[in-house]
Order: structure tokens, then sequence, then C-alpha cells
């Protein structure tokens, strides 16, 4: 299963960076500023409510004020203060301040990148580049981005080993950890899903005729309720059902689920995305005979095999 935790730590890096700057703002116009809605903004700014240096007394921390419609940020004493720096934390700090610009909605003209040219200069005047290496279909894929159209891509996923023609319609790139991905409306999931750019072993454009444009279900790549979250499954993500016990229920807490969980005949029942077997077999065997799968079907024997081939390594020893 992928998560980006290090997309959102910089999106939220970059909102705080903005807000700081510009002291106030309508949460509405924040949330389009770095494409979000404003109940995402809203999540996302609740993280850094405790962030501060310690000994984190009030005076050492960021006051975050959200209103019914504005949004606020000040920095405590500490945080404003200027500070002396080496030249290895120098260099640490120029690279971040270039990885928060990167961010979309971030202000090439603003306070930061005011900053980080005082910063350069002090470093000697070189500036910093952070590459990454553009797959050979970035380009494509970003202007179906732009245009809001659809791909035909062959495509490798390394979860199930398996290539697989797909028709998707990407909605954002991104960059993470060293690789690009597209997060994209895939006809043959019915759902989002995210491809790594580099793993497309072919891509063209999908020609539209009139009336034709969208997807499986009817969904459009414009079509305002295709929402992004936080986490995205892989492309080849399936779902999987687990009854709990109430009391074990904190075991799975941490694991994105694609719903709220559901009480059924006094067991808890959750339902989250499997990027592979080898994820399910971990998470059944930590979990425990209470646990049970509801559904697939096919995911039924998944603990039990797990269990049986643990088993028979240790037969002679």
């Amino acid at each position: 299963m992928a998560t980006d935790t290090g997309v959102r730590l910089r999106r939220l890096l970059a909102i705080l960076a903005w807000l700081a700057q510009v002291g106030e703002a309508p949460i509405d116009e924040v949330a389009v500023q770095f494409d979000l809605t404003p109940e995402a903004l809203v999540t996302e700014l609740e993280m850094a409510a405790c962030c501060g240096v310690p000994p984190y007394t009030p005076d050492q921390l960021m006051e975050i004020v959200v209103s019914d419609t504005t949004v606020s940020v000040h920095v405590g004493t500490a945080l404003a203060r200027p500070r002396r720096l080496t030249p290895p934390e120098g260099l640490a700090l120029a690279a971040s301040a270039r990885a928060l610009l990167a961010v979309s909605g971030s202000d090439d003209n603003g306070a930061l990148s005011r900053a980080l040219t005082k910063l350069d200069r002090a470093l000697g005047g070189e500036e910093i580049e952070v590459e990454l290496d553009a797959p050979q279909f970035l380009p494509l894929v970003r202007e179906a981005v732009d245009r809001e159209g659809r791909l035909l891509v062959t495509y490798y996923s390394a979860s199930t080993d398996h290539v697989s023609e797909r028709r998707i319609s990407p909605r954002r790139v991104f960059a993470s950890e060293g690789h690009w991905y597209a997060d994209a409306w895939c006809e043959t999931a019915g759902d989002v899903r995210r491809f790594r750019i580099d793993r497309m072993y072919s891509a063209s454009p999908v020609e539209e005729s009139p009336g034709q444009a969208g997807g499986a279900g009817g969904v459009t790549p414009a079509d305002p309720d295709l929402n992004l979250d936080a986490f995205v499954p892989d492309s080849d993500s399936a779902t999987v059902r687990i009854s709990l016990e109430p009391a074990d229920s904190w075991l799975v807490e941490s694991i994105p689920a694609t719903r709220p969980p559901i009480e059924v005949d006094g067991r808890v029942e959750y339902e989250f995305f499997v990027g592979g077997d080898a994820w399910l077999e971990r998470l059944l065997l930590r979990l425990g005979p209470n646990a049970r799968v509801v559904g697939p079907p096919e995911f039924a024997a998944t603990r039990a095999d797990a269990a049986r081939r643990i088993l028979q390594r240790y037969q002679g020893t």
C-alpha cells in the first residue's frame, strides 16, 4: 500500500509558510490556492496545531486560529527570531525551501523565495538544484491533466507482477521519494488509482467523440465528486472486509479504510484496500484468530495458508 505522507507534509509546510506571510485569509481562498476542499484544508491544519519547539510552552507553539470563514497562523517567538546556521544546516534549509516552493500554490515571489535568495548568497551564490529523472510519458500525462483528457496506457504493476492495458483520466501529477506519480480515474477499477509514471510501458491519448467522454459509471475527468484524498490506492489494489472484536479495533486504527467501520452482530467490520497478498497475510497473522475475513471469498483462507507455510519452515528443525 502506498501512502504520500511526504507529499502531505510538504504541502502543509507550504500552507503554513504562505499563511505566516499573509497573516489571515479566507478559508475558501486558501483552499483554492492549494487545490484542497475547505474541509480538507482544516484537517491538514489540525495536524500542525501543536507544533513548535521545546519545551512546547504556549509562547513556543504556532498559533492556528480557524473561524467559520477565515484562518490565521502566528509563529511563536522562538520560531520567529533569526537563527545562526552552520553551512550544512544552511544547505539542508535551502534544499527544503526549494521543495516547499515546488508545491502547487506556493508564492514564487513571496517571503520564502526572498529568504532563499539571501540564503543562496550566504552559501556562496550557487543555487541548489534538486532534479528528478523525468519518465518518458511525464509530459503526456501532464498534458492530459491540463486538458482533462483520457489516456490508454500499458502499465506494469509491481504488486501483482502483471502488465495490463488501462484507460485512465489523470487528475494530479506529483513527485514523491524520487519518483513521479499520477492519481487518475481508472476505468478498469471504476475508481481513483495511483500510477507510477515510469512503469508505463506505453501511453497515448484517447480521442473523444461527441457524447463519448466519461469513464466507467458515467464519471468524467471533470466530475467534482471525484475526490482525491490524502491516501489513494495503487493501480491493482483490491478491497477486503474484516470483522473484529471491538477490543481489537485499535490494531487497525492506523490503516486507511475505504469507509467508516460498521457494527455487525456485536463485532466491528472494517474495509481496507489491499495492495498485495503479502501485506494482507501479515495483517491477518498479526490480528490473530479473532479476526474473520468477511469478503471477498478468495481471501477467506489467506491467514490459514500463510500460517501453514510458516509452520512448514520449522518442520524437522
